[in-house]
């Protein structure tokens, strides 16, 4: 499903945080979006997830509007992941990412054989199925944030938002749940857009990349063409050197191992 935004923008009262921005997520493709912060990267996961409309301009999932799409289809079409999270009731983690099929419950219904069925099979994905009946309030960050993650699979939507959601977790097993991702979009077309603050991670795994800066579009395309110097230098600043073949010989031994 692709994500695409036409004049989309965004302002907090006289503050301009997004600035008519056109560009397309196309499906079946892992897409990064990357900049300084305060470039407006959360605001934009907000506003293609539906939580918060846009000022100005349409937001489009496929064929519809997503300022069209009621609560219960935009969860059986969009799945967030986001940093910031909030769960202070004591459920076991079986529960959190049992929550991931509610879209598909009807209310005053149970979920079925299948729902549980998802939630085993990605819970053992995702490596946290010896976490199961402990309560999320006891877990670490790291531990939580896969919770969050295999939720947000559990929901098995065409479109995927991640904001920042590896900051918690170690380099081993945002490797692992990156190689599930890169699955879900070879295999099921999913769409992925992430926000990063990661370079090497966005070089690596991204087939596209979006630079955003102070609410505008520097650059986007895919990502051995855009990842360049001049980008970097023009968005973070910073004078950076690019090589993909060592990053990218990295990852292929990774794969292969696993």
């Amino acid at each position: 499903m692709d994500i695409k935004l036409q004049d989309t923008g965004f302002s907090y009262g006289d503050t301009q945080i997004l600035k008519s921005l056109s560009c397309t997520f196309s499906h079946g493709r892992f897409h990064a979006v990357l900049g300084p912060n305060g470039s407006g990267k959360t605001t934009l996961m907000d506003l293609i997830s539906g939580f918060t409309p846009a000022n100005t301009g349409v937001i489009s999932l496929g064929e519809s509007r997503v300022s069209g799409l009621s609560k219960r289809k935009l969860a059986q079409t969009i799945a967030l992941v986001s940093q910031n999270y909030g769960i202070n009731f004591p459920f076991t983690v079986y529960e959190v990412v049992l929550m991931g099929r509610h879209p598909y419950i009807d209310r005053f219904s149970h979920p079925s054989s299948e729902d549980h069925a998802k939630v085993e099979e990605v819970m053992s994905l995702t490596g946290i199925s010896h976490l199961k009946e402990r309560k999320v309030t006891e877990l670490s960050g790291g531990e939580k944030q896969r919770c969050i993650f295999a939720r947000a699979l559990c929901q098995a939507t065409p479109v995927l938002l991640l904001d920042e959601a590896f900051s918690n977790m170690d380099i081993n097993h945002t490797l692992h749940l990156l190689g599930l991702l890169k699955k879900e979009v070879k295999e099921n077309g999913k769409t992925i857009v992430a926000v990063l603050h990661d370079l090497n991670l966005a070089a690596g795994w991204a087939d596209s990349i979006l630079f955003l800066k102070r609410g505008e579009i520097i650059a986007q395309g895919d990502t051995i063409s855009v990842f360049t110097s001049e980008n970097i230098q023009s968005v973070f600043n910073i004078d950076a050197k690019v090589e993909f073949n060592a990053y990218v010989e990295a990852k292929q031994a990774y794969f292969k191992a696993s």
